[in-house]
């Protein structure tokens, strides 16, 4: 492919020829560099190289878009022929709208060129070091990569930025194994700008693959119970993408079905959570510069000290609904830590239950939840009495948000988020 701001002009002046209102694209370049283990052996290692344009059109108050991985002059005519197309087609609305001109930016992130030997030999270390510390552990496979990011957004109110950017992801899909025992299978990934540590000392892969091995002996959960659950990094980043989904998406805003509606700088949680979006923590590895709408991003709360002082809402949304758009795109979610130890947490549970992964359907529209508690450990008297299967967790998400017990103090970096622990009062648990 040639250079990429080549490219952008050849599709700003297709843009041009072809007269509409406003337009904005997106053009990448990446390489990835892939190793995978399959079986505990070495199974494949290739380099990939790919390239995209995603276009979109404004043209009378009507939008097209359209996305395709081939950059010839002939291909780059026919996506603008083929966004314009669609935009004829489409319904106007005058909500459409791109971000005013933002300037010109260009970034260079950590990690942009990989260290493909040190990853082969970070890779093999993993390796050794689930077979030595954990060996109740089988590996199924193991797919580790660099993914190298050269991009370039503009749109014709003249906004430019220029992005290069790297990262090394780390993916493991696992299960307890002991004798004729196995376990359901576990999945785990984190993502780094770097290769200073050990794998397995980034994000929770050591404490995933801990649990995995307790979860061999497990006994059914008998009975029922109202009490605390402990979220895990894990299992709380699942129950985010719920809270944001049912309260204060797009989507919900803009059909008026979210509970949240009207209570913008209103408490709806605890006073010692708040919810960050904050792309630009150092935590955060690959992030994003600019949002869909081309606006540059920003940091942001979507709850501070248990106000909610934010929606998550795209331009589009926010000009139906006259709310402010969020100001960036890129659920990075931040929650700091509180002041209390995890295990000092757990002591003061009477009983309750630690909840590693969550599987349900998607809550109702008033915040009700039902699910299984996978990978979850009883806690009976301040201490984790064993792993329990066979459980179910019930309760409303926007109640839970106001029964918070204790942040904990340690958290949980994985490159796309930074998490505690979070233990929630006043949640159904049951069992056969």
């Amino acid at each position: 492919m040639e250079d990429i701001r080549s490219v952008g002009n050849k599709i700003n002046e297709a843009i041009q020829n072809r007269g509409v209102d406003k337009a904005q694209f997106w053009v990448t370049q990446k390489e990835t560099h892939e190793f995978n283990v399959d079986g505990g052996e070495f199974s494949l290692m290739r380099t990939l190289f790919d390239n995209g344009l995603a276009l979109t059109v404004y043209h009378e108050n009507k939008k097209g878009s359209v996305s395709t991985n081939k950059l010839s002059d002939a291909d780059i005519e026919a996506a603008v022929e083929g966004a314009v197309t669609a935009a004829e087609s489409a319904i106007a609305d005058e909500a459409y709208d791109i971000a005013p001109n933002q300037g010109s930016q260009c970034f260079h992130d950590n990690g942009y060129e990989p260290d493909i030997d040190r990853l082969f030999q970070r890779t093999q270390e993993l390796m050794a070091d689930i077979r030595e510390h954990h060996p109740k552990i089988m590996v199924m496979q193991m797919i580790v990569t660099h993914v190298k990011t050269h991009s370039l957004y503009r749109n014709t109110n003249g906004t430019e930025c220029e992005a290069f950017k790297g990262q090394y992801l780390i993916s493991l899909t696992f299960a307890g194994h002991e004798g004729d025992v196995t376990t359901s299978f576990f999945g785990a990934g984190v993502m780094t700008d770097n290769l200073d540590k050990r794998f397995i000392e980034l994000g929770s892969l050591e404490s995933q693959l801990k649990d995995a091995e307790a979860q061999l002996k497990t006994i059914p959960f008998e009975g029922k119970f109202e009490g605390v659950i402990v979220l895990t990094p894990d299992s709380l980043g699942s129950l985010l993408g719920s809270i944001i989904g049912n309260f204060v998406s797009d989507s919900v805003i803009l059909e008026k079905t979210s509970l949240w509606l009207n209570k913008l700088n209103e408490k709806v949680a605890d006073e010692r959570l708040t919810i960050s979006m904050n792309p630009s923590d150092p935590r955060i590895v690959g992030r994003s510069h600019v949002t869909a709408d081309g606006f540059l991003e920003e940091d942001y709360d979507l709850i501070r000290n248990g106000v909610l002082k934010s929606f998550l809402l795209s331009l589009y949304v926010a000009n139906k609904s006259g709310f402010e758009r969020a100001k960036n795109t890129s659920f990075s979610v931040v929650i700091e830590g509180g002041t209390t130890p995890y295990e000092d947490i757990l002591k003061g549970i009477k009983k309750g239950l630690i909840v590693g992964r969550f599987s349900g359907g998607q809550p109702g529209t008033n915040g009700d939840f039902s699910g299984v508690a996978k990978n979850s450990f009883l806690v009976e008297d301040g201490k984790i009495t064993g792993a329990v299967s066979e459980t179910m967790i019930s309760g409303n998400l926007a109640d839970m948000l106001l029964n918070l017990v204790d942040i904990s103090k340690e958290t949980v970096a994985d490159g796309g988020s930074v998490l505690p622990y979070i233990a929630f009062d006043k949640v159904v648990i049951s069992g056969k």
